[in-house]
């Protein structure tokens, strides 16, 4: 078997990435845009010792579980790869990566999972989007998102995972790019000025932020005002400042150019300030969902303190702060922590304190100072998809609170970080699928931990 080979391969498994899995002449091959159960031609692509990637050609005999894409450039675009696959299909596979990352990576024989929470409608859920910006083979300026594993951009006038709105922004912005000379950035040569267009859309106030990642200053802004302030949604206009030769989207210095600097929007019935550079989590609907099972797993009486690590501009803690006694939020970044005091001033919350800096220095110092008042019931956690650090998990342990609220973004990295906690004297209680990333491979969780008595 070589490459460009034809393959006919019946798929019968999915990997972590969303891509199908068959087998061809005892060859194993992954096939992104098929679903279990389909019969395809396929191509050859790639070859490794003991598997390979195969293109998808022709579906001959589709699976039960085949969609139609709502998406025209779903399968070149590297974003919603699940899109040929039906929504309970997705939820199952979701399920189960969940539970096989438990199973592999974990060594928990029987995870406690409890049934993943969908959508009723999932789509237009995503309340921010990042759109690279460059040129198309014929020219002309392309706006759109990556192919996979690629710096080629799939033009998207319309992603139907986004806001409706974002379609007539894109489209002004691309028209004035054009007639002020705002070429787009070229990452070969370090050339050219719009390198991003990001939109951030708050859900339940309807406002829109519009942020412009630029590698040298624009020409033209009146016209750029003129464009978008037409536009009644869009209530701010900022300017991120990027020129790094990096594929890091945003640089350090962002200004206000027009309107707003950040929109606000409701959650939980909880009023929170979105900037530019925020963390905020992209599904409104399934994060109410997701707070309230972490809230549950919490089981706050309103006696306890919580420490609440990653808490990014407060969202989680201003929730938790409802019922518990004192809420302290760590976060590294300092403008995020800011951002936090602000909220809590803004919703009328006294019992949350936010601090910069690590958890696992600045909870030791909080115990030599106010040993009363810091000690730890519950920890909440949320880190990025890398996971938390042994540091940080050794420092957890140490705390020795009654529960641990485990929220990730990555089954893989959660379940190594579970194996180290549940080594270390607590016990794997409860584990919630929760979908906020539907059309994607994507999966958040959440798990309670309760310590072990000893």
């Amino acid at each position: 078997m070589k490459k460009n080979d034809r393959i006919e391969i019946t798929i019968t498994d999915i990997g972590v990435h969303g891509e199908g899995i068959g087998k061809a002449n005892g060859f194993t091959f992954f096939v992104k845009d098929t679903v279990p159960g389909d019969h395809v031609l396929a191509t050859v692509m790639k070859l490794k010792r003991n598997y390979g990637y195969a293109r998808l050609q022709e579906i001959l005999f589709p699976s039960k579980d085949r969609a139609e894409a709502l998406c025209p450039s779903a399968r070149a675009c590297g974003g919603c790869s699940l899109q040929a696959m039906t929504y309970e299909r997705q939820l199952l596979f979701k399920q189960e990566k969940i539970r096989s990352c438990l199973l592999r990576l974990g060594g928990f024989s029987d995870p406690p999972m409890e049934p993943i929470l969908g959508m009723e409608n999932p789509f237009r859920y995503r309340n921010k989007a990042q759109y690279p910006v460059g040129y198309d083979k014929n020219g002309r300026i392309a706006v759109g998102f990556y192919a996979a594993g690629t710096h080629s951009i799939v033009p998207v006038e319309d992603c139907v995972i986004g806001p409706e709105e974002n379609r007539e922004i894109i489209r002004r912005l691309v028209r004035w790019m054009e007639e002020e000379e705002n070429p787009p950035y070229q990452e070969e040569t370090g050339e050219g000025c719009i390198r991003h267009i990001l939109i951030r859309k708050a859900f339940s106030t309807g406002e829109i932020l519009v942020c412009l990642v630029v590698n040298r200053p624009i020409q033209g802004g009146e016209a750029l005002m003129a464009t978008l302030e037409e536009l009644p949604e869009v209530v701010g206009i900022t300017i991120n400042h990027n020129s790094a030769r990096t594929n890091v989207i945003l640089g350090e210095r962002t200004t206000a150019f027009y309107g707003k600097p950040a929109i606000e929007d409701v959650l939980a019935g909880i009023r929170f300030s979105i900037s530019t550079e925020s963390f905020y989590q992209i599904n409104p609907v399934q994060t109410e969902k997701l707070y309230e099972r972490v809230m549950e797993y919490a089981a706050l009486t309103g006696k306890e303190t919580v420490w609440d690590l990653f808490c990014g501009i407060g969202t989680i803690s201003l929730f938790l702060a409802k019922k518990a006694k004192k809420v302290f939020g760590v976060e590294l970044n300092r403008q995020a922590v800011e951002d936090a005091k602000r909220n809590a001033k803004r919703n009328g919350i006294d019992n949350a304190e936010f601090l910069a800096g690590k958890a696992e220095e600045i909870y030791p110092a909080m115990i030599r100072e106010r040993a009363d008042e810091a000690k730890a019931e519950v920890i909440v956690v949320d880190p990025p998809r890398k996971g938390c650090e042994r540091p940080l998990l050794e420092a957890m342990l140490g705390m020795q609170p009654e529960r641990i609220v485990y929220v990730s973004c990555d089954p893989a990295t959660l379940a190594r970080d579970l194996r180290i906690l549940c080594d270390g004297g607590y016990e794997l209680k409860r584990v919630q699928g929760v979908d906020c990333f539907s059309q994607t491979p994507h999966v958040e969780t959440v798990v309670l931990l309760t310590r072990q008595n000893t």
